[in-house]
């Protein structure tokens, strides 16, 4: 399998390119590093692209490619290619060439201008998460692992709900695959204000219902786990006030990576408000992984 990470040389930033060796060294594939240049317009009267701009791209797009090969050789263990292509769009070409070379993962860098650390979505990655049928890896802004390392440790976004299973299984094998170890977390995100009424019950007695509820799916998640062979699974309902509090309450290694579902669809529309892989995304000190 081939991993594709994009690449901009006016980025001072190659943590995109550090989490997609981290990936393949993890499970033995390669990596190929994509630049996308601008694609200029047909002239009115040639019927032809500009010339000045055709060969500005080209040369573009040629010393990004070198570059990103420069930075892909610090990693002498991981197989390499790069090359760069013009588009109109980069989500789309981007697109286009994951199809082509058939990558089983593309992944992205965070924004400069969020925190250092955290997971900045930029537009194009955002248009690239609505669109894209394979996962997507974001890397937190100036990532850098430790030389030569894999990812050792697996923590999945556990929802209880059909696509949550589904991705389970996915997870599950892949952890298997590369002898990584599994961890499920659900995120518990208490309302700002509970208050009892006789049309509302007691909202902090439906939230420990539902953390109830929540810590019964991980059982179960647990015991389907054992039944295909994977024996050491953590599970941990993280609660917090807000979601950077549920995201602070879990514990995050330097190897770790998030795997996350892109559905939005939660039993209590109260307490989860909006796409909660968008609020785990914006509060994540690690590599996200989301998963269409």
């Amino acid at each position: 399998m081939t991993y594709l990470v994009c690449y901009s040389p006016h980025k001072d930033d190659s943590g995109a390119i550090e989490l997609a060796c981290q990936f393949a060294r993890s499970d033995d594939d390669t990596v190929h590093a994509l630049t996308v240049v601008p694609r200029g317009w047909e002239t009115a009267v040639a019927g032809d692209t500009d010339r000045d701009f055709q060969q500005w791209a080209a040369q573009e797009g040629a010393a990004s490619a070198a570059e990103a090969l420069e930075v892909l050789g610090r990693h002498t263990d991981v197989e390499s290619t790069a090359t760069w292509v013009t588009g109109r769009s980069v989500p789309q070409a981007v697109l286009e060439q994951a199809a082509a070379l058939e990558v089983s993962l593309v992944v992205v860098g965070s924004g400069e201008n969020g925190p250092r650390g955290y997971v900045t979505v930029t537009s194009k990655t955002d248009r690239l998460l609505h669109s894209a049928d394979v996962p997507v890896a974001i890397a937190p802004r100036g990532y850098r692992p430790a030389q030569g390392a894999r990812i050792t440790r697996v923590t999945m976004g556990f929802r209880d709900d059909d696509a949550s299973w589904t991705l389970l299984d996915l997870v599950a094998g892949i952890c298997a695959r590369v002898g990584a170890r599994l961890r499920l977390v659900t995120f518990a995100v208490r309302p700002r204000t509970m208050v009892s009424s006789p049309l509302r019950g007691d909202e902090s007695t439906v939230f420990d219902q539902w953390k109830s509820q929540a810590r019964s799916g991980l059982a179960e998640a647990v015991e389907h786990l054992r039944s295909l062979g994977l024996t050491d699974t953590e599970t941990l309902v993280a609660e917090g006030r807000s979601w950077g509090g549920a995201m602070d309450a879990v514990e995050w290694g330097r190897e770790d990576v998030l795997v996350v579902g892109s559905s939005s669809t939660h039993k209590l529309a109260q307490v989860f408000l909006g796409s909660s892989a968008a609020k785990i995304l914006r509060n994540s000190t690690i590599p996200v992984i989301v998963v269409p």
